[in-house]
């Protein structure tokens, strides 16, 4: 895990040393344990690296890494969770290793299949490799991509980093606005993440189960994953089907503890993440596997005393059975301010509320000098959360499309003015133009994926949110904000193998009698707390949005909105949003739906003011 940047000067100059310096050096949170870079022979490619050591710590796990034979180079952020099986094969077809890296195993794997090897890979992974013979530089992103990929193409050069904001800072490029992409964010905060776009029009995403090669200055970039065509045949009953989740999941959490460093969890007491620690506990006592972290009791609980989110009586109950002792972080009214321009930089994009929560708890595992989590993302996703009674108009608009069994351009745009007319109804749309211009849609990855045609509502919203919308941009900032601190997160309920069986599953095993995930909790029963695993209760990993803003954001929100930020005015009817705020604001009426919906616009005036 770490931080990588690569250079290629497409008109053969050499690149410069500083240059790459400059990029690994606005990476170095995600990297705090080395700097690495190398140079072609003619020095027209640079490799930069930041090392975060948790597979082979050694000075063998040192990257860039070049292969035995010299020919090819590798940049890796990432972990391939079995990578032991696959150097067992690979040394079985005559691969000889010198470290006990994963790298290493990838360099191999790369040398005996090509691109043929991403889909033997169970893990996480941004890469690039260079080969120094046929002088073709690959890239390519995991699955569902949990690990992070931006690149810029120039007349001049080609550039990519592990972070949007290490591109645009670095100096390398010029850099833009791309209108379109923030009066999408704005709209809808969870309709960029999917795309090719970000907020710089001159930086590129590469998208989840993508690749590419640059040769001869010759871009090509294609999707090598597509969940759909990778669906299992399921067994009949449901009792079978039961078992084979339990066994997924409890190979997926397995193969997270290889470690050769501390483990923990951060724990919410939810579904989720007690299942994580749960099972954590289980694979110990059922006998650990090789290079398995015996140091893995470290749970971290984020409390909000007297918040509406606060959950540390489950999380104490789940710590407990899994006989862990955890450790407390209390966040309160006067954290609402503590970091707050840092927390805001290091999540590199806008959201739809300020993530302190997260950013804190991942401060706390660092203070403790633990540097991996097992947590439970993608399983909302996966098999339904956001179902409840009660949830907001603005979220079921966010999907309808989708749960319409339709992803044609034309039902989103459809969608979009509905919701813009909602919104506007209620004061809150803010964009200029209004409804005579919204928001171009962005092309998001698998939302033109042919589902099966026996798939009803709910798989089909599920599988958009999975790998279209909403599950991309909770990836993308729980990736900024643990690594922010060097910290990395691990989710085994996003191994490839549990997802395209929980795909393949029909909709009686998500949601049935007002319960969402069926299958998981029965998949846990007598394996966790009986009251969490049928708990209704749905709370996110926030920070308590409506107190903050009722309270100690007042101030700060008020001297926002106040700053003159000429990129933002044409962007949006400031008096508009300026009342509407104030009006919240006094009455003290902020609520999650109004702090969802009016956030992504403070968030984008901080962005747009610093930039």
């Amino acid at each position: 895990m770490c931080g990588i940047a690569g250079i290629i000067d497409l008109r053969g100059n050499a690149v410069e040393p500083s240059e790459i310096s400059r990029l690994t050096n606005l990476l170095a949170h995600r990297g705090p344990f080395g700097e690495g870079s190398w140079f072609s022979a003619n020095r027209n490619l640079a490799f930069g690296h930041r090392r975060l050591a948790i597979i082979d710590p050694s000075e063998g796990g040192f990257q860039p890494m070049v292969s035995g034979d010299g020919r090819h180079v590798i940049v890796f952020n990432g972990e391939i969770y079995n990578f032991l099986e696959l150097r067992r094969e690979l040394e079985a077809q005559g691969a000889i290793f010198r470290s006990q890296s994963d790298t290493e195993v990838i360099l191999a794997a790369w040398q005996a299949w090509r691109e043929g090897m991403l889909t033997r890979f169970n893990g996480m992974w941004a890469l690039a490799i260079f080969d120094t013979k046929a002088e073709e530089l690959f890239l390519a992103r995991d699955r569902f991509g949990i690990k992070p990929l931006l690149y810029a193409l120039t007349s001049e050069r080609f550039v990519f980093a592990s972070e949007q904001r290490a591109l645009v800072r670095s100096g390398l490029i010029n850099v833009s606005l791309d209108i379109d992409v923030a009066r999408r964010l704005m709209l809808d905060a969870f309709g960029v993440e999917g795309s090719e776009r970000t907020l710089c029009r001159e930086v590129r995403r590469l998208q989840a189960g993508h690749c590419m090669s640059l040769r001869q200055g010759k871009l090509e970039v294609r999707r090598w994953w597509r969940t759909v065509d990778h669906l299992p045949v399921v067994p009949n009953t449901e009792a079978e089907r039961v078992e084979r989740f339990r066994e997924l999941f409890q190979d997926a959490v397995a193969l997270r503890m290889r470690s050769d460093v501390p483990i923990g969890t951060c724990l919410s007491g939810g579904f989720d993440s007690s299942a994580v620690i749960s099972t954590m506990a289980a694979h110990e006592k059922a006998g650990m596997g090789p290079r398995d972290s015996t140091s893995w009791r470290h749970a971290f609980v984020a409390t909000f005393p007297g918040a509406s989110n606060d959950e540390r009586p489950m999380a104490e109950e789940a710590a407990a059975w899994a006989e862990v002792v955890p450790t407390f972080l209390e966040i309160g009214r006067a954290d609402a301010l503590t970091e707050l321009d840092q927390i805001l930089d290091d999540n590199d994009d806008v959201y739809i509320g300020l993530p302190s929560a997260a950013w804190l708890i991942y401060r706390e595992l660092k203070r403790h000098n633990v540097t991996v989590s097992l947590d439970g993302h993608g399983a909302d996703e996966l098999m339904g959360a956001y179902l409840q009674e009660g949830q907001s108009g603005a979220f079921w608009m966010r999907n309808a499309a989708a749960a319409l069994g339709s992803s044609s351009a034309l039902a989103r745009r459809g969608v979009d003015l509905l919701r813009a007319l909602m919104i506007r109804r209620q004061g809150n749309y803010f964009l200029r133009d209004g409804l005579r211009d919204v928001p171009v849609e962005l092309p998001l990855v698998g939302e033109d994926d042919v589902l099966p045609g026996d798939w009803g509502a709910l798989n089909r919203r599920l599988y958009r949110m999975f790998h279209s919308t909403v599950l991309p941009t909770i990836l993308r900032n729980f990736d900024r904000l643990s690594m922010a601190h060097g910290i990395e997160v691990r989710m085994p309920f996003m191994d490839w193998r549990l997802v395209t069986y929980a795909m393949a599953l029909p909709e009686s095993s998500k949601s049935s009698n007002g319960y969402t995930k069926v299958v998981a909790r029965k998949a846990m029963a007598n394996l966790m707390p009986e009251s969490i695993r049928m708990g209704r209760r749905k709370v996110g990993f926030n920070s308590p949005m409506p107190e903050w803003l009722n309270g100690p954001l007042a101030g700060w929100t008020a001297g926002l909105l106040d700053q003159k930020v000429p990129a933002f005015a044409e962007l949006v009817d400031e008096e508009r949003l300026r009342r509407t705020v104030g009006h919240l604001t006094f009455s003290k009426q902020w609520d999650w739906e109004s702090a969802g919906r009016i956030w992504p616009y403070l968030n984008m005036k901080w962005m747009l003011a610093r930039s």
